[in-house]
């Protein structure tokens, strides 16, 4: 007999804490925001508590009907019954957590998704935005790269025609110097000329003064010395 009290009051704690189980996992229910695969989860650990809860009733059912004495076995299954009722309780809000939390979390998804929706059109509203910014600041640059360009090629023009004028000023320069170069020969001509023509003078005035001066000795030694 105390052995049967023994495994009877370890059933009513079991069956004591899988009700407060049951009762901690529907608080949860109540509580949970979404996803649905938490509130799937919470479900699958509701009814494996329920599932746990039931066979501890039964058990204790079980004892009842071995009681020896028919007051014990009454008030055994007086307890069982109460459990029942309890149990059946527990499903009622369970279902109804469960439905509320449902509802919850689709119309959280729902709003979620018209958010999301507001949002992309945003986005798309300021990608557009965004593109033709770009478009206009491509047009803008290309713009000025083409100013730049037209400019590039002018100072090459004024570049070319510099160089152009430059060039026929250093042909003229040549030209002249050339000019300059002829003279330059011509007049070293002229003066090798001159000096030649110099010299050729101061050869015939000494042969004409040494012509001189011999005739002069000539006349001289005749009257002086005639003996001679």
């Amino acid at each position: 007999m105390a052995s049967i009290d023994v495994h009877v009051r370890i059933c009513e704690q079991e069956i004591l804490k899988y009700d407060l189980e049951i009762k901690a996992l529907i608080q949860d229910i109540n509580e949970c925001e979404g996803p649905q695969s938490q509130l799937t989860e919470l479900n699958a650990d509701v009814k494996k508590s329920f599932h746990n809860l039931r066979l501890r009733i039964q058990d204790l059912e079980q004892m009842a009907m071995e009681q020896d004495k028919e007051s014990d076995k009454q008030n055994l299954m007086s307890q069982v019954e109460g459990h029942r009722k309890q149990m059946l309780s527990n499903q009622t809000v369970w279902r109804k957590a469960n439905l509320a939390s449902k509802l919850s979390i689709d119309n959280m998804e729902k709003q979620a998704l018209l958010k999301g929706t507001d949002s992309a059109a945003r986005q798309r509203k300021m990608t557009k935005e965004g593109m033709a910014q770009t478009t206009s600041d491509i047009t803008e640059n290309l713009m000025s790269i083409s100013r730049m360009m037209a400019q590039q090629v002018q100072q090459s023009e004024e570049t070319i025609t510099t160089l152009a004028t430059s060039s026929r000023t250093v042909q003229e320069a040549n030209d002249e110097f050339k000019t300059m170069t002829g003279t330059i020969q011509l007049g070293r001509k002229l003066i090798t000329k001159y000096n030649r023509r110099e010299l050729t003078d101061k050869l015939l005035i000494f042969l004409a003064l040494a012509l001189f001066l011999a005739t002069v000795l000539y006349i001289l030694k005749k009257r002086l010395f005639p003996f001679l």
